[in-house]
């Protein structure tokens, strides 16, 4: 009867310390992080969806050199590789587009995170209609490129955070000189 007694003793120990452990700060991985990126542009939706409707085609994006793709705009169908200029390359899925709501979503399938440090990395690009203006949304959520505890500063979140909203921020100005310069 002791011996019960003993194991119960044992098992009620080993839950308190058990209930315990969220408490004691455990560290945890990487949280997902967030970015979005709006810009005024001055056309109407419909112009500025002529230029970035097309899932296939990113040349209004400085960063790259040249999309390949297939599967024309359709969710889970269309794809696109993505060659940079710096060499780089990633390769993406169309996730979900509405032409009638200027919108497409998407995500990386494959990257390096040497060339954007990012993992888990999901994305959507809006038009909003104004008027004779419009807003661009592009708005990201991702993991840094480094999954465990620790990273190198290179694969951190301050080094996602940072590459994700500079390529936000020098993209949607592109596309407001591009549209609005009618180049």
């Amino acid at each position: 009867m002791s011996f019960v007694v003993a194991r119960r003793g044992i098992v009620l120990a080993a839950l308190s310390l058990a209930a315990l452990a969220p408490s004691t700060g455990f560290a945890h991985g990487p949280s997902r992080q967030k970015v979005t990126e709006t810009i005024e542009i001055a056309a109407p939706a419909e112009k500025i969806w002529a230029v970035i409707g097309n899932f296939q085609d990113l040349s209004w994006l400085p960063v790259v050199a040249k999309t390949e793709g297939t599967g024309d705009n359709e969710p889970n169908k269309a794809t696109r590789h993505i060659t940079l200029k710096n060499g780089g390359e990633i390769d993406e899925l169309l996730t979900k587009y509405d032409a009638k709501d200027f919108s497409q979503a998407y995500r990386i399938e494959k990257v390096d995170v040497k060339v954007l440090p990012v993992n888990n990395y999901s994305s959507t690009l809006t038009v909003k209609p104004q008027g004779d203006k419009s807003v661009v949304e592009w708005k990201g959520a991702f993991y840094r490129g480094y999954p465990n505890n620790d990273p190198p500063p290179e694969l951190s979140d301050e080094a996602a955070l940072k590459a994700i909203t500079g390529l936000y921020q020098s993209g949607l100005a592109a596309l407001k000189e591009k549209v609005e310069s009618g180049k």
